[in-house]
């Protein structure tokens, strides 16, 4: 049997309430959010530190260093889904109409296997 996958709002729900339940929302002004979100960056980033590309990559191939990826990106998330429901972001649209900029930023033509910003093109 599969298990349910729930959907950003549902998880965005289940959060809220575990915030409210727990009288944490007063910690949470926008620019806290911002910063825990940007140090829960850094931990994932610390993950990688000193490692080369293909150590780290063998690595996350594992399970260990999986579970700590599946962790770092899972408080990512729920410090983003806190800013955007601040906000009033819709990240799934928000998400949708940045590929859509950058599509127009960057052709297949100019940047396929290329590298550079839009602005070197």
């Amino acid at each position: 049997m599969t298990q349910h996958k729930p959907s950003l709002a549902e998880i965005t729900g289940r959060l809220l309430q575990f915030r409210d339940e727990r009288d944490w929302r007063q910690f949470h002004s926008l620019k806290d959010l911002i910063v825990s979100l940007n140090l829960e960056a850094a931990e994932l980033l610390e993950l990688v530190q000193w490692k080369k590309d293909q150590e780290f990559e063998t690595e996350a191939a594992g399970d260990a260093l999986r579970r700590r990826l599946s962790e770092e990106c899972a408080d990512i998330l729920l410090y983003l889904l806190l800013i955007a429901e601040r906000t009033g972001i819709d990240l799934q649209q928000a998400a949708a109409d940045k590929i859509t900029i950058n599509e127009a930023k960057y052709p297949v033509a100019k940047s396929r296997g290329n590298a550079a910003k839009y602005t070197e093109f």
